[in-house]
């Protein structure tokens, strides 16, 4: 090899090198979240980023809560979610809306029903519509699928939409760890139906997606308002970040005209281009919650914010509830008197009287202060809800629907209601013969829920004669359902 030759292939091979830094250049991010966003924004977009020259983005896609988790923890610099803030822990995030999608009902795709009313959706997940016959379909059980993760995008926005708040329990015996293991799930089952997200199956043909109110979502039925079922977007950053000035670049690039191609190769909206959708949230909710009978909750999420606004407004609009200021006030009542001794445990119950609108109502809370797993000032938070009807007195009208709700917020506190229909107060309750108690075997579909309703009893009382700890019942398991 001459000597000119070889000088020549250097000067190539430190050209490549300097390229590839070039392209290399900028820091490396770390994105976890859901699969939704993931699938719908954050992979092409953060392709178009590293192409620019801007940096990397590490892709991390499991589901919302861990995406939330690692974000408030810095172990992730950006998360992504199909929900806004619920308060609490995530009240010190910042959640930018980015793009509009549609929540999506899937089914198999020779299932022969095309459409859903919102009404009959509420009362598929309120386990009240247990049949694919009773939505014209065939004589079989409905398979319903839900995502087992703690504050799920989807679930928890759906659930919102349809009860008035994104926690509420629901007849879905059959979970799994994010949307996409629940679309392989659902096309390998006939008798199958599930929520995700327009972005992530608009071009999946293993899949059914179901109307709702005979209108299909799409781009153009999302951006006018027709189909109901909308939902932004979230990317969600932590102003404390050492990466914060990189985050937001990050997120400034993701709503930028630049990218905005790229969201509707995907069937989503620009959130910037949704100032109608904005507009109309709080009626559309209102009208979704009036058509299925429910009321909404007075929970601490964000509202949607205006396209445009800036990051510190969106995150200066997040409310604070009044449950979560009396908690933040009694807990700095009682730090202040320091003479007194910590507090160890707290039982209580709380009964009131039913509204008109119901036959009977019967409620209690629990308040447990556990010290050994989040320290002497901080309880661990959950809640489960439990609704039954009894029979209608004779010659009256029956009632509307309602949601029985309780909000459970707060790190001081651990809140676990359970309600239930009972008799009227003018009709005397018979008193119980002493009797062998009566069993029922669990049947292919059938859940807590169904068999409660099945045999006129309540959910906890199945739950405590037969010692179950949480909702999970099995086909071929024996049940005890009646009192001795």
């Amino acid at each position: 090899m001459s000597f000119r030759l070889a000088r020549l292939l250097s000067f190539a091979l430190i050209g490549t090198c300097v390229t590839t830094v070039a392209m290399a250049a900028g820091p490396t991010l770390v994105w976890r979240g859901d699969v939704t966003t993931a699938r719908g924004v954050v992979v092409d977009v953060a392709k178009a980023w590293e192409k620019s020259g801007k940096g990397k983005i590490e892709l991390q896609s499991f589901n919302t809560a861990s995406g939330l988790e690692a974000v408030a923890s810095g172990t992730a610099d950006l998360a992504g979610s199909a929900r806004g803030s619920a308060g609490g822990s995530e009240s010190g995030l910042e959640f930018t809306p980015v793009a509009w999608d549609a929540l999506v009902v899937i089914t198999y795709p020779s299932n022969p029903v095309n459409s859903l009313t919102l009404s009959q959706l509420h009362d598929i997940y309120y386990g009240k519509i247990t049949n694919w016959k009773d939505l014209g379909g065939k004589d079989e059980l409905i398979n319903v699928y839900a995502v087992a993760s703690p504050g799920d995008g989807v679930e928890h926005s759906l659930r919102r939409l349809l009860f008035g708040r994104g926690n509420q329990p629901v007849a879905a015996p059959r979970l799994y760890v994010n949307t996409a293991k629940l679309e392989e799930a659902v096309a390998l089952d006939s008798k199958s139906l599930g929520a995700t997200t327009l972005a992530g199956v608009h071009n999946n043909r293993k899949v059914k997606i179901l109307k709702i109110d005979d209108v299909a979502p799409s781009s153009a039925t999302i951006s006018s308002g027709a189909y109901s079922l909308f939902t932004p977007l979230y990317l969600v950053t932590n102003a404390n970040s050492p990466k914060a000035a990189d985050t937001k670049a990050f997120v400034d690039f993701v709503t930028s005209d630049t990218v905005k191609s790229v969201l509707r190769s995907h069937e989503l909206g620009p959130y910037a281009d949704g100032e109608a959708l904005v507009a109309m949230d709080s009626s559309r909710r209102a009208k979704i919650l009036a058509e299925v009978g429910a009321r909404p909750s007075s929970g601490t999420e964000t509202p949607l914010a205006a396209p445009g606004a800036t990051l510190a407004a969106r995150s200066a609009v997040a409310p604070t509830s009044a449950l979560t200021q009396q908690a933040k006030q009694a807990l700095e009542a009682r730090n202040a008197k320091k003479d007194e001794p910590q507090l160890a445990g707290v039982t209580g119950s709380v009964e009131s009287s039913a509204p008109a609108s119901l036959k009977g109502v019967h409620g209690d809370a629990i308040t447990v202060s556990n010290a050994s797993a989040h320290g002497a000032d901080f309880a661990k938070v959950t809640s489960d809800v439990y609704v039954s009807y009894g029979k209608l007195a004779s010659n009256k009208p029956a009632p509307a629907k309602e949601d029985i709700s309780k909000e459970s917020t707060g790190k001081a506190a651990k809140q676990s209601s359970k309600v239930a229909a009972a008799e009227p107060a003018s009709k005397p309750s018979k008193p119980v013969a002493a009797a062998t108690a009566k069993t029922y075997k669990v049947g292919n579909g059938e859940t807590l829920y169904s068999i409660a309703k099945k045999h006129s009893v309540d959910v906890a009382q199945l739950r405590s004669w037969n010692h179950i700890k949480d909702n999970t019942v099995h086909p071929g398991q024996v049940l005890r359902v009646s009192a001795r």
